[in-house]
């Protein structure tokens, strides 16, 4: 048999912020606890508003499985005599767990034969268990910052007023602090304070929609989503997408109430990204725009409350909105009275990380190490590169990004195509922080990718070069985000630029800031790269094996990367790769089982070079005039970017690399035939290594 539990937290708001991890923290701890305790349980859902975390529990085990306790005693030489009597040993042990001897057993050990009981240990009932379980699971919640309030001695986000907990249609009683649990929880703060009864877990999400609560957040979500929109119909507009801002404003509220308002055309004057940036960073509000995607002078506000008059409430909207608005408009023109490139010099008093210097002197590394960036991929984009660096954090200095931190970069570019500077430099700064979450937007302009990679490898460089890598969740520079972004914008525009360089050239222009030999600083960022690729590739869905396999050689060239675990997974799928895959190990194998023999100086010929003269059977002679076919044939379809039909054409050597095992022993006692065909197999497994190391790939 089998009952569903249901737990809620009813507290004061939340910060919307906390509650989705908090949520998924819950399950985690939840299923982590009942897991411990062997109770058995069903899928779980979690419902949450500002004002309450809840996780319903489904065909929770009504008793804790029973176990068996196996529990070692001494030895059954010393257990037992010779004439197979217990010892006084044996009459101790049993004694000592409430038993008689007649119930010893035996059980063999890696250190032979013990004495042993087998006790069963009865399930408990579970709603005797869930009096301990859920209060610790309460205790565990996540939060970025908890309190503690009145004289309890517990800490939670926010202070707590009741705890629901059901099993079925039973309470489950324990007290918290100066709270105990029961079978109530509350309804909407204004359109229904009265407590609410839940008799049974079935009836919460019912009964909390009677008392005005939407508790499930994918149904408050859509039922803000289709009311905003359907407004926005009705202005003759459309919204514009914002899921961050919807994911906001629904835990925000339990109830959504959605007006629409308007403010002063005369606004539409300043740039809409301003406006936008107005209405939904203070005030929460989405905006509106036409079929052109052009701002209207329309907002939509979600208000937590339904009021009968809906005029005095968009009239307060707009009022708070235009005050908004003059400070927004207040700002950019002040800002515009000078020009963007006079906001540079200003740079210099900004920090931007203590152990690496001033935003200004990052400005300086960023243009050169850009400059160095187009120079190797795009030298027509040099110029352009050039002077969109100098500019690209002229922006932190202005009054609107004091204000609205998020249009960094969106700034500089209005202000630079205000000031005359090119479409392509404005267009460049405003690329160049993207992306700015992951799976975001790319640059779409050369120039402004290779920004971008400068910007985000400086700060990688740097915050890794003074020792800040990141751990576990501790990454407070966003450097995997970063990391992350310079190998996607690298797919996107095809940059084959050799990472290893790109880092030293970073890391030289760092040199005076950080405490490590450059080598040293190089290579921690290069092995932070390797996480990320690796990262990303699993992510992506390509198996491990392969993804060691092709990381391990190589990630020097990042599209070249995802170009050879592509061709690798789409040869590792055709029926005769498993064959394959053990003739290539069979090779590595060897030259790593003569070097551990003989030493990696004394293991090929001096030169390194094969000697066909030393040739002593067909098959060596075969193997060796296939190889440089192959070869040649691999490199060329290489450098034309072919590499699935460079790794066909290597795969080719299967039959003559069979047949050489075959036919001749490699490791012969002649010092001169062992190392020439050494040498064979080195050039063999070197052309490999050209796209994984095969050791690695499973079979």
């Amino acid at each position: 048999m089998s009952k569903d539990l249901l737990l809620e937290i009813f507290t004061e708001e939340i910060p919307t912020g906390y509650i989705l991890p908090a949520l998924r923290g819950m399950e985690t701890i939840m299923a982590q606890k009942l897991s411990e305790a062997r109770i058995e349980y069903g899928p779980m859902e979690t419902k949450g508003t500002p004002r309450r975390l809840a996780i319903i529990v489904h065909d929770v085990a009504e008793k804790q499985e029973s176990m068996v306790n196996e529990i070692l005693g001494p030895p059954r030489r010393v257990a037992f005599d010779s004439d197979g009597r217990p010892t006084k040993a044996a009459e101790g042990f049993a004694r000592s767990h409430g038993v008689s001897t007649d119930v010893l057993r035996f059980k063999s050990t890696p250190k032979g034969e013990y004495v042993c009981i087998r006790k069963l240990i009865k399930g408990v009932p579970t709603i005797t268990l869930l009096k301990t379980i859920l209060p610790d699971v309460i205790l565990k919640i996540p939060f970025p910052k908890s309190m503690r309030w009145a004289d309890t001695r517990i800490s939670f986000a926010r202070p707590i007023h009741s705890i629901l907990a059901l099993f079925g249609k039973r309470t489950v009683s324990f007290s918290l602090g100066n709270i105990k649990s029961g079978r109530r929880t509350f309804g909407h703060r204004f359109l229904h304070p009265k407590s609410v009864q839940v008799k049974d877990p079935s009836e919460y999400v019912h009964r909390l929609r009677e008392a005005f609560v939407v508790v499930d957040i994918t149904e408050r979500k859509e039922m803000i989503r289709q009311r905003v929109s359907d407004l926005a119909r009705t202005l003759g507009g459309k919204v514009l997408s914002d899921d961050e801002l919807l994911d906001t404003v629904t835990q925000l509220v339990e109830f959504p109430a959605v007006v629409a308002g308007k403010f002063s055309p005369d606004f539409l004057e300043i740039p809409s990204e301003v406006l936008i940036a107005a209405m939904r960073e203070h005030q929460k509000y989405f905006a509106v725009v036409d079929s052109q995607e052009r701002l209207m002078p329309h907002f939509i506000a979600v208000n937590n409350t339904p009021t009968e008059d809906n005029k005095l409430v968009i009239k307060g909207l707009g009022r708070v909105l235009q005050a908004r608005l003059e400070d927004a408009r207040f700002f950019f023109e002040a800002d515009t009275r000078t020009p963007l490139h006079s906001k540079v010099d200003q740079l210099k008093y900004v920090m931007f990380q203590a152990n690496l210097g001033t935003v200004y002197e990052k400005v300086l590394r960023i243009q050169r190490l850009a400059e160095f960036l187009a120079e190797e991929n795009a030298p027509e984009t040099k110029d352009v590169v050039s002077r969109a660096a100098w500019l690209c954090k002229a922006d932190l200095v202005s009054q609107m990004v004091g204000e609205f931190p998020k249009l960094q970069g969106i700034m500089g570019s209005i202000y630079a195509h205000r000031f005359g500077e090119p479409e392509a430099v404005a267009t460049a700064i405003r690329e160049h922080y993207l992306p700015v979450y992951g799976g975001g937007p790319l640059p779409k302009t050369m120039a402004g990718a290779l920004l971008a990679i400068a910007d985000k490898m400086d700060t990688i460089c740097g915050c890794i070069g003074i020792g800040l890598i990141p751990t576990g969740t501790s990454d407070p520079y966003a450097l995997r985000r970063q990391g992350s972004g310079i190998i996607h914008t690298m797919l996107e525009h095809n940059i084959t630029l050799s990472l290893r360089e790109l880092i030293q050239q970073s890391i030289r222009l760092l040199q005076e800031k950080i405490p490590h030999n450059i080598e040293e600083a190089v290579q921690n960022v290069l092995t932070f790269f390797e996480h990320r690729v690796e990262y990303l590739l699993i992510g992506e869905g390509y198996p491990k094996d392969l993804v060691a396999a092709v990381i391990s050689v190589s990630i020097d060239d990042i599209p070249g990367v995802w170009a050879r675990i592509k061709a690798l997974k789409a040869l590792k799928a055709k029926p005769n790769f498993d064959s394959l895959s053990i003739a290539f190990k069979r090779v590595v194998n060897i030259i790593k089982q003569a070097k551990e023999r003989y030493g990696k100086e004394a293991l090929f010929r001096e030169d390194n070079r094969v000697n066909p003269d030393l040739f002593e059977k067909g098959c060596e002679e075969n193997l060796y005039s296939t190889f440089y076919e192959v070869k040649e044939d691999a490199l060329t379809l290489l450098k034309a970017g072919a590499v699935d039909r460079a790794l066909l054409a290597v795969a080719s050597l299967k039959q003559p690399v069979d047949e050489f095992f075959d036919g001749v022993m490699v490791m012969v006692q002649d010092d001169a035939l062992r190392k020439n065909r050494l040498a064979l197999l080195q050039k063999i497994s070197q052309l490999f290594s050209l796209f994984a190391d095969f050791s690695r790939i499973s079979t």
